[in-house]
């Protein structure tokens, strides 16, 4: 078999139609080679790629096989900054919860869901980075996160809300003209009290079909936006539209609707007729979502 023919750097640099000095720097930022004194030399990396040092007309000189491939993993260009991953222990430890109490929180929110045994990443859950892990001696699946969960502001509303933190209410709180102008005054079966008779009747289905649920639950989202009602049992959100007449209401409904559909959530709308017949319609709607009743 024939030798492959040696060339130069710069030699090699005019056979692949390269500017002398930009394939110095690559090789260079490659680790492929480095000056001493003025004079270019190979490094380890450059010689197991075939680089060989050649004495010429002016002294030692770099040369290379005519058809060396420079691998582009050797670039010394940084790596990105690796992710650190936190589970709900860490994630537990650092709002002073329990792991078992910080996945209940988790599973609330929508971003895991139980397994067999153990926890399963869902679809909202993996958007926050969350990745699928798996104990290596039982096989048992937990999630594992990103140090960036600790500031999600869902979460952390949650956990204020469980340690029945008091919050001073926000602008937007101030500014949902609809929540201010219709006044939860309508007792339901359960205590909750709710904005309309349809909610009521609704809230005492729900009552009846022992079904646990929340009235107005803050979605576990960035947005400042509030369902109907939410059944952590198959993270199912259900919103009564009303008011069909009233504009306002309408433009207030449809940007509901396009957050829905945004961040995938399961929904059940409900409409005044549909209201009046909950036996036959709910059943069948929460039974899409893994939710049975009766």
């Amino acid at each position: 078999m024939a030798e492959v023919k040696k060339l130069s750097t710069t030699q090699l640099a005019k056979t692949r139609s390269l500017s002398q000095t930009q394939l110095f720097s690559d090789l260079s930022n490659k680790g492929l080679i480095k000056k001493e004194n003025d004079k270019w030399i190979l490094t380890e990396a450059g010689e197991q790629l075939g680089g060989v040092h050649l004495t010429g007309k002016y002294g030692q000189y770099v040369a290379w096989p005519e058809d060396v491939v420079f691998d582009k993993s050797a670039d010394k260009t940084p790596e990105p900054k690796k992710v650190t991953l936190i589970t709900a222990t860490a994630i537990g430890k650092h709002f002073d919860l329990s792991s078992k109490k910080m996945n209940y929180i988790l599973s609330e929110l929508g971003w895991i869901k139980r397994g067999i045994k153990g926890w399963l990443t869902t679809e909202q859950g993996e958007k926050l980075g969350a990745i699928q892990g798996e104990d290596s001696r039982s096989g048992v699946p937990y999630a594992r996160w990103p140090e960036s969960i600790l500031n999600v502001k869902a979460l952390k509303d949650s956990i204020d809300n469980l340690k029945g933190v008091e919050k001073p209410k926000t602008d937007s709180d101030k500014a949902d003209s609809f929540r201010h102008k219709f006044e939860a005054k309508h007792r339901s079966t359960d205590g909750h009290f709710v904005r309309s008779k349809a909610e009521m009747l609704i809230d005492n289905w729900l009552y009846m079909a022992e079904i646990v649920h929340a009235y107005e639950r803050k979605l576990p989202i960035e947005e400042d936006v509030y369902c109907d009602f939410y059944i952590p049992t198959g993270k199912v959100y259900i919103e009564f539209w009303g008011y069909d007449n009233d504009e306002k209401y309408l433009a207030r409904k449809q940007k509901k609707q396009a957050i829905y559909q945004k961040y995938n959530f399961n929904l059940i709308e409900l409409t005044d007729e549909e209201v009046l017949n909950l036996d036959d319609v709910l059943p069948r709607l929460l039974l899409k979502f893994g939710v049975q009743a009766y």
